[in-house]
């Protein structure tokens, strides 16, 4: 059995590609935890209506790729390690397979599944990152404090672009009927407790918008060769790359993206804008090995420095920033976005952290649990990681990041287009 969770893809999928190698039949399985939909200790769910939206497309997109294998996957609505313990057991499987993620959630998960089958779980290496801890050009206790040296060591070895193809020859399909349910997207829908509400995002879940955004991007209209003096821009489709929805719910890997681009550069030329794409895609990276060296340091108020910072908690405060009612129009436009639309630019994310924890005076979890729950492209290293990096907690050595919000403004949205558009009525998000 392959379990499915950041890697809804086949192609350069390590743990699918060993389980099609090494088994006779194979049922692919995806489990939706209930608890997603509970608060946390900052009061925000972990999975809020815009990523969940966004998943169950992603999720619908793979069941049309495993059909056309013969293949369907499996849906469960339970806490994952029983569930699949449970399975294998009454199904008697041999091996259940899943790949490697940092987060600290999904590595007890596979201990815990590790405990109970000892001799039966395979897990798939460098799923969700370019490197495997074995490719780094140093052990992870010799991990770089700060982004620059890390760069600057893996930028001297060959990135790893080589790619694992779809399986050819698939296993015979195993049945997990009536324990599971095969993929019925209003099941789904219920389980993920997803409204038919109108929908702002611009954003199509699954591995085929994901390539065909790549192609585009790269190939089509080379968006990629300005990427450099772009990527600062509040709005516009190709002012970035826009991959990054799909690379946090592994629709697309990372050495996917990597490949692409050196086939661009081998096709059109290598200029600043291509490079600080891959320099892009080693921060992504970076904040993977942080996580992974720091785990639950990456949630702790006070860092990875051990030094807490000065902000508290207000409620009425944070209520205000995530609703957009701030003193400051450009951060309550930024807020206003994230809420119709769960996407925020980089610029904007930047923007309204820096508010929360300088203006506001803020605790800056709250503000990263608030995003963990809007974000399309939430990713727990890349968020909960420059969330401490600008709160001064973090890898910045530069300590703590403070924006000149009417300095901003002036460079980034001088003639109040952007505020114009997201400030043009009351939102009031319930969930605030």
């Amino acid at each position: 059995m392959l379990w499915f969770r950041h890697d809804l893809r086949l192609h350069d999928n390590p743990a699918l590609w060993q389980l099609t190698q090494r088994c006779q039949q194979l049922a692919c399985v995806y489990v939706v935890d209930p608890r997603w939909h509970d608060p946390g200790p900052f009061g925000c769910c972990p999975l809020g209506p815009h990523r969940a939206r966004f998943l169950l497309d992603c999720l619908e997109d793979l069941h049309q790729q495993l059909q056309r294998q013969g293949h369907s996957l499996w849906l469960l609505c339970a806490e994952p390690v029983e569930a699949l313990r449970q399975l294998c057991q009454l199904r008697q499987m041999d091996l259940l397979g899943c790949n490697h993620h940092p987060g600290v959630y999904e590595q007890q998960q596979y201990r815990h599944l590790l405990d109970q089958r000892p001799s039966g779980c395979l897990l798939g290496d460098a799923a969700h990152t370019l490197f495997s801890r074995q490719q780094l050009p140093f052990a992870l206790p010799a991990l770089p404090v700060s982004f620059t040296p890390f760069r600057q060591q893996v930028e001297q070895h060959p990135l790893p672009d080589t790619l694992l193809p779809e399986p050819v020859h698939w296993p015979e399909p195993l049945s997990l009927s009536p324990l599971a349910q095969p993929f019925k997207r209003e099941q789904l829908a219920r389980w993920l407790k997803l409204e038919e509400q109108e929908n702002h995002s611009p954003f199509q879940g699954g591995a085929t918008a994901a390539q065909a955004q790549l192609h585009d991007y790269l190939f089509g209209r080379q968006q990629v060769r300005h990427y450099k003096q772009t990527r600062n821009e509040l709005c516009g489709w190709g002012n970035s790359s826009s991959l990054s929805p799909w690379l946090a719910n592994g629709c697309l890997s990372a050495r996917q993206v990597l490949a692409a681009l050196h086939q661009h550069e081998e096709r059109y030329g290598r200029n600043d804008s291509t490079y600080w794409l891959s320099f892009e895609l080693l921060w992504r990276e970076y904040f993977q090995w942080v996580l992974e060296q720091h785990g639950t340091r990456l949630f702790a108020f006070s860092g990875q420095q051990g030094k807490a910072p000065a902000g508290v908690h207000h409620p009425m405060r944070f209520q205000q920033w995530c609703r957009g009612e701030t003193p400051y129009p450009l951060v309550n436009a930024c807020m206003n976005e994230l809420h119709r639309t769960g996407w925020l630019s980089n610029r904007g994310r930047q923007l309204v952290a820096s508010c929360l924890v300088n203006e506001l005076q803020l605790d800056w979890r709250y503000g990263a649990a608030w995003f963990e729950q809007q974000l399309l492209d939430f990713d727990v290293a890349s968020n909960w990681g420059n969330w401490q990096y600008l709160a001064g907690v973090g890898n910045d050595p530069r300590g703590q990041r403070h924006f000149n919000l009417a300095k901003q403004e002036e460079l980034y949205d001088p003639l109040q287009h952007y505020q114009q558009r997201w400030l043009g009525g009351a939102l009031g998000p319930e969930s605030a």
